[in-house]
């Protein structure tokens, strides 16, 4: 059954396997004793952090093994705002990082700091002189994730490190989707990351703190790992964590090329196998192994649960397949379409016989959903002599909004309107994008005494 989900958790890596089970006999000691048996615990701790320190590109006492990705961004900015509060309480971060640091700047918020989110493009990708703008006196840190998880855009780090440098604003990276693929461009501060997403066991994360960042670690102070992460060290899992990430980074080279094409075979081929679907992401400036596209008229829900059917396991950023039933935040803040969103993210040794067969089964599963949600199959039917209508969908989850405005269009005259009805917060980013996607005009938002009240214009 192929597995699409590395961007979630990449599949436990050989090397990560093989150092994990010689650690578990070897490393099992407290490294911290002076004992025999603490002394190799230690050894293979150092060696660990050597190993990982060079494939991050600092010191190796700048960096601290903590329990997990997300704790380790947790870690780096409650640290370094800490250590800079008498700069000032302003935090910087995009508008599609990771939920770790969206929650980390509503805590901070919470408690009486300020935050400045910074747009994207449609791409996903921040400009480096949006960073630049929100920059103030008393900005005590600036946030930016090296690739997105959802759609895979990269961000210009080089260029956003440089001018946080000349504000004196450090900035911490996160690099969990890209470290596997090759060192982060440098001028960062602070840098975190996650084992599981490269290949190496979960349960273990990566944070650096460059030389002369003022970090002041909250929580109660502990004697392990420089006094940054609590509790006894999870040796093992360490060392095959550092195993793995020497091990993927020298497969990279050769395996981004591989992977890079099949993912250029997806992209190219999905929108030509099936109708009204949309590529999101930079077709450029992206990490090798992962694509995203949202197709029309589908349950997100309902299309995974499809594909798995088929033994293909994806992801989706669809409000759909949320508990909150709002879509992704970072498709939001693009402004792309998020239902029926898949996202298909290789992991190491994907083989091109199983793309082709994910391309032979996507067409006829997202045409059996449709058929189910009784979505429009052709063209809207022509033009009569109804100026405006109203659609209620209230009460109706994505796609159902969509569909029944696409059912309708043609039923106003070119420049006659829909009125679309509706309390699913999906439809305030799907109803736009669709009109985007079918050259309609979207005229906005206005308020109902339920949910909202989308206008859309004929124009075609």
């Amino acid at each position: 059954m192929p597995y699409f989900d590395a961007a979630s958790s990449a599949p436990l890596h050989p090397v990560a396997r093989q150092a994990l089970l010689a650690a578990l006999d070897e490393g099992w000691a407290d490294p911290a004793r002076l004992y025999r048996e603490g002394r190799r615990a230690r050894l293979l701790l150092d060696a660990a952090r050597e190993a990982a320190a060079e494939a991050v590109g600092c010191r190796p006492d700048e960096l601290t093994f903590t329990p997990s990705g997300t704790r380790a961004v947790h870690s780096g900015i409650s640290g370094a705002l800490a250590g800079r509060r008498r700069v000032g309480r302003h935090l910087v971060f995009s508008a599609v990082e990771h939920s770790s640091v969206l929650h980390s700047a509503a805590a901070h918020e919470a408690q009486g700091g300020s935050v400045s989110e910074v747009a994207v493009d449609r791409s996903g990708a921040v400009s480096a002189q949006a960073y630049a703008e929100v920059l103030r006196e008393d900005t005590s840190l600036a946030c930016l994730q090296s690739a997105n998880h959802e759609v895979g855009t990269e961000q210009p780090v080089a260029e956003v490190a440089e001018l946080c440098r000349a504000a004196g604003v450090p900035l911490l990276v996160d690099a969990a989707q890209s470290l596997g693929w090759g060192p982060v461009p440098g001028g960062w501060s602070l840098l975190a990351a996650s084992a599981h997403k490269w290949g190496g066991p979960s349960g273990v994360g990566l944070l650096a703190v460059r030389k002369g960042v003022r970090f002041t670690v909250q929580g109660p102070a502990d004697e392990r790992e420089a006094g940054r992460a609590a509790g006894f060290e999870n040796l093992p899992a360490i060392v095959a964590a550092a195993a793995s990430l020497r091990a993927v980074r020298a497969e990279a080279a050769a395996e981004s090329v591989r992977l890079r094409a099949l993912v250029d075979r997806i992209r190219a081929r999905v929108p030509q196998l099936v109708p009204d679907v949309e590529v999101v992401g930079d077709p450029v400036r992206r990490l090798p192994h992962l694509v995203t596209f949202s197709c029309l008229y589908v349950d997100g829900e309902t299309l995974l649960h499809e594909l798995d059917r088929a033994e293909f396991s994806v992801s989706s950023g669809s409000s759909c397949t949320s508990s909150t039933l709002a879509p992704s935040h970072v498709l939001r803040a693009m402004g792309v379409l998020s239902e029926g969103n898949v996202r298909v993210s290789l992991p190491t040794g994907t083989a091109g016989e199983e793309v082709e067969r994910f391309l032979d089964v996507l067409p006829r599963v997202v045409a059996e959903v449709r058929e189910r949600l009784g979505a429009p199959v052709s063209a809207p039917p022509s033009p009569a002599v109804t100026a405006s209508l109203v659609v209620d969908a209230l009460g109706k989850r994505c796609p159902i909004p969509v569909i029944e405005l696409a059912k309708v269009i043609g039923e106003v005259p070119l420049g006659g309107t829909v009125t679309v009805l509706s309390d699913d917060e999906a439809a305030r980013l799907d109803i736009p994008a669709w009109c985007a996607m079918r050259e309609q005009e979207y005229v906005g938002e206005e308020p109902a005494d339920r949910g909202s009240a989308y206008v859309v214009r004929r124009l075609t």
